[in-house]
This record gives structure tokens, C-alpha cells and sequence, in this order.
């Protein structure tokens, strides 16, 4: 744990200097703050909290946070809470933007390999997954409304425990995308509802298939926290194209992923930092199809609660 707190020097370098600066600052209050942690809390509760206020503090001190600063920061917060609904999760934006999901997806699940001993590579959840999709049967297709616009895809593939490559039955796969208009359906009035979602369950095969768009880039919501983030460090908001999932199966770690088109704009410099070389695929051109204009091939692997365990 850095010790600024208590020696009165400010952790890391400043303007450029390698060496700790002195700052002019009460050296024993973030100590004091730290201590004030009560016999009951857990360890690990103290380790976290503790961890907090120092890195916290530090940063005030290193950067010499006013008041004003501080309460625009505050008001930030406040804002992406007050946007946030059981449609949209502005304050989860946020986090995606400054790339800190991204980071604690990859600290959670470590970043998978392309090896076929290895199981599916994770990706965040956005801010736009809904609870409770529509269940639909294999093959059928989760575009209502919109049938004449983007391009149609068959999607399919196979679900199967990454240590064994045996098929798993009975897993979930709740899968969602935007419309052809960068929107999804709860931002878009004139979609219906529940619109391009859908969850689907595999038989003793392990495979699935469904009817879908092809996704297209989008711009994230501009309008809130987030967007000012964004403006203010002068980053553009765009996310390539991709579907996301979350696939779950009783007795396996469940995972939460998106699957990016290769060829879309943005693959290199994603608003969110979520693109992962593992999760690039190709949409095939097809004409024998008469309900799709594009074939998508994708397998999905999973690890048992032991696996992820021991990895």
C-alpha cells in the first residue's frame, strides 16, 4: 500500500518527475481515514476499502482537486444515476468508456487464448442487456418488424465443455443486437419490444441456430455522463458491430461475451475497449437460404465451476 499518507510525499510521478513529490497536505489524514474501519468489517471488505481511499486520496493530492472539481465530478455520478433505468445503465456506460469494465473483465476471467483447450472468451455486459428475453425455438428468428431492413443471418453453431469438446445440453443463449439504425429496441420507439432479443436453449447436441441481422457500428448514447466523458477527453463514442451473449448451462460458469464482425470500422479503436482477436467473425455470403443473406459459423466453450476454478 503506498504510504504518502503518513510521510507526506505523493505517490507516483507528477509533471513528469520520477521521483515522489512533496505536497504541503495533512500527511496523516488518509491514515486516519483508513484506520477509522471498524474489528467487524470483513478482510476483504478492508482490503478493498482500504485500497480505495488511498488510491483516492492520492489522486486529490497529486492533481490538487478543488471543491468545484470535485462537485462537477460528484454531479457526473449523480447524473448517470438519475439516466439509469432497467433499460439503460449510464453509470455502467461510464465505467465502459474509461475502459474499467473491460479491465475488470479481464481480471475476472483472464484473457483466453484462440487455443481449442481454452473456453470462450468473455467481453462486457453494456449497458443494454434486458432480464427476462423472449424464449424462442430453434431456428426461428428474433427480427420483428424490421424483416426488409439490414441483412438477414442464419447463425449456428455448437455449445461444448472446452476441456472434453463433448456437447452440452440445456445451455441458454441469450443473445441481443441493434437494429439496422445503430438503436436498440428500448432507444427506439418504433421498434416493438423485446425486438432483435431472443434466448434459445440447446438440445443433447449441443447446437443451436436462429435468424438474426447483420449488426452495424453504432455511436453509444451521447446524451448523459458518459458522452461527456468522451467529449471532454476529445475520444469519438463508436462501438464496431457486434451481437452480444450470455451463455449459461447448469454446472458451468456462465459467460458473458460479444462476437465482433472483422470487416466492420472501429475493430481497431473501440469506444469501449472490448474487441478481442478470439471474438472476431466472418459473415459468409449464402444464396441457398432463401431467409438469410449471410451465414454465421460460431462455436461457444465452456468451463465447469472446477475448470474456471483451477485456471
Amino acid at each position: 500500500m503506498a504510504t504518502n499518507g503518513l510521510n507526506g510525499t505523493a505517490q507516483g510521478a507528477v509533471n513528469g518527475d520520477s521521483k515522489p513529490a512533496t505536497h504541503r497536505f495533512n500527511p496523516h489524514f488518509t491514515q486516519a481515514v483508513i484506520n477509522a474501519t471498524g474489528p467487524k468489517a470483513s478482510p476483504r471488505v478492508r482490503q478493498v476499502t482500504s485500497s480505495l481511499i488511498q488510491h483516492l486520496h492520492d489522486f486529490a493530492r497529486e492533481n490538487e482537486i478543488t471543491v468545484d472539481e470535485w462537485m462537477a465530478g460528484l454531479e457526473l455520478i449523480n447524473e448517470a444515476g438519475r439516466m439509469s433505468t432497467d433499460r439503460r445503465n449510464e453509470g455502467q456506460l461510464v465505467c465502459d468508456v474509461l475502459g474499467f469494465e473491460s479491465l475488470v473483465d479481464e481480471i475476472t476471467y483472464k484473457l483466453a487464448s484462440d487455443a481449442t483447450d481454452e473456453p470462450t472468451s468473455t467481453a462486457i455486459l453494456g449497458p443494454f442487456w434486458r432480464v427476462d428475453a423472449p424464449k424462442f425455438q430453434m431456428g426461428e428468428c428474433i427480427v420483428s418488424g424490421i424483416e426488409s431492413k439490414g441483412d438477414r443471418t442464419w447463425m449456428h453453431g455448437k455449445v461444448t465443455d472446452f476441456r472434453t469438446g463433448e456437447p452440452i445440453e440445456g445451455v441458454c443463449l441469450d443473445v441481443w443486437h441493434t437494429a439496422p439504425n445503430g438503436l436498440y429496441e428500448q432507444q427506439d420507439p418504433d421498434q416493438p419490444d423485446m425486438n432483435l432479443r431472443g434466448r434459445f436453449t440447446t438440445g443433447k447436441d449441443g447446437k443451436y441456430n436462429f435468424y438474426c441481422l447483420r449488426p452495424v457500428p453504432y455511436p453509444i448514447p451521447f446524451d448523459g455522463p458518459a458522452g461527456k466523458i468522451l467529449q471532454a477527453l476529445d475520444r469519438h463514442p463508436f462501438r464496431p458491430a457486434h451481437i452480444h451473449f450470455i451463455i449459461s448451462a447448469p454446472g458451468y460458469k456462465p459467460i458473458v461475451t460479444q462476437i465482433f464482425d472483422r470487416n466492420s470500422k472501429y475493430i481497431e479503436d473501440d469506444a469501449v475497449f472490448a474487441v478481442k482477436d478470439s471474438l472476431l467473425v466472418d459473415f459468409i455470403p449464402i444464396t441457398s437460404d432463401p431467409k438469410a443473406d449471410f451465414e454465421l459459423p460460431y462455436d461457444f466453450r465452456l468451463a465447469t465451476f472446477e475448470d474456471a476454478a483451477k485456471r
